[in-house]
This record gives C-alpha cells, structure tokens and sequence, in this order.
C-alpha cells in the first residue's frame, strides 16, 4: 500500500544540502519505491515529505543508503520507526510519469 511520512528536522537546511547531494551522487535518483521527495526550509530546520510503494521501501532504504551517508556527515541517523507522521496516501497524480493511483 502507498505510504508517507513528513519529518521536521531540527538540523539547518545545510545539512539536508550535504546528505541530499551525496544521496543523489550514490544513487542518480533512481530509488527503488520512492514514488515523491521533497523538502523545503522551515523555522528552526527543514521538513521532508515522501510518498513510498510502501513502508517496507522506505525502512530498506533508510537502512542500507541513508544510514550510512548520515553517519559519513557527522549527522545521526534516526533509530526505530521513522521520527515524523505517517500518512497512508489516497489518491497520486503523477502527470510527467503516468503515475496515477
């Protein structure tokens, strides 16, 4: 089933920058089961929204990329569930892709 998450992350957008480049430099931007990424600054920090195929994309992901890059910036990874709301998607329109679900 689709699922999202948003994070609000206490950390300056500097930081999103540095893991954000990184993450794209490994990957392209081809990552298996994102469907959506984006973030945006916000008081005190940044926020992050996705939408996944599903929570078990999300959590292998998590574990194998962005662990890793995290810790090779000096940020901390999350522990446990992701730290922000889960959301289950119902309805997603993607029109350049033909996603329409």
């Amino acid at each position: 089933m689709t699922w999202g998450l948003v994070v609000d992350v206490p950390a300056p957008v500097e930081v999103y920058d540095a893991v954000h480049a990184e993450l794209l430099r490994r990957t392209g931007g081809a990552v298996d089961g994102l469907l959506v990424h984006l973030a945006r600054a916000i008081d005190g920090g940044f926020q992050v929204v996705e939408v996944w195929e599903s929570r078990q994309a999300h959590d292998r992901y998590e574990a194998e990329v962005v662990g890793p890059v995290l810790a090779e910036v000096g940020a901390q990874a999350p522990t446990g569930p992701p730290p922000g709301t889960e959301f289950q998607v119902r309805g997603l329109v993607l029109p350049g892709s033909g996603l329409a679900r």
